[in-house]
């Protein structure tokens, strides 16, 4: 059963649209811990990851006014906000020099410990472990081609080299687990 957030999300971003910092505070709470597991996975950094948490909810801060509930969940917003950054930075790390460093956009709140686990972040824990049993039950190709797409940002024709498959075969594979896990998921999404 999940439990629902004394403020729901939607409510917290129009807060945030207001320029409310109370507002972002408690999203901040809500997700970034997940939101680095996200990153994390994808840069394989603390540092970069946290840097990427960072930007998300700089963005979120300068762009709550332009979220539309219509067009997804909030969380959902947020996790392609935090993959689009992390595969940003993915690419921008890989084309510096190790002694360049990223700029990170000042934040209107200090940073959390994300190792804390409040009681509110269970829903969001449930749905993330919902979506990870569902992944893990997908055929180990599909899973895999799905996981290069996602966490790395690889294209088809990077995935079909990678996995020595053609491009067709990982495309088909791909929409075969992503229809299996929205099969699976639909209620979460």
């Amino acid at each position: 059963m999940t439990t629902q957030h004394p403020i729901d999300d939607t409510a917290l971003v129009a807060r945030i649209a207001q320029q409310e910092q109370t507002a972002l505070a408690k999203l901040y709470d809500r997700y970034a811990r997940i939101l680095y597991a996200v990153a994390f996975k994808i840069l394989e950094s603390v540092e970069e990851a946290e840097k990427v948490v960072l930007d998300v909810f700089c963005q979120v801060w300068q762009t709550a006014g332009n979220y539309e509930a219509s067009r997804g969940k909030v969380d959902a917003w947020l996790f392609l906000l935090t993959r689009t950054q992390a595969l940003a930075r993915l690419r921008t790390v890989a084309h510096r020099s190790p002694s360049a460093t990223v700029l990170g956009n000042p934040a209107p709140f200090q940073l959390r410990s994300l190792m804390a686990n409040p009681p509110e972040e269970a829903p969001i824990q449930e749905r993330r472990d919902r979506a990870l049993e569902a992944l893990r039950q997908l055929p180990e190709e599909q899973r895999q081609a799905l996981e290069l797409a996602y966490y790395q940002g690889l294209t088809y024709v990077e995935i079909a080299a990678k996995m020595g498959e053609s491009v067709d075969t990982i495309k088909t594979g791909i929409r075969l687990g992503l229809l299996e896990l929205h099969k699976t998921l639909g209620s979460l999404l």
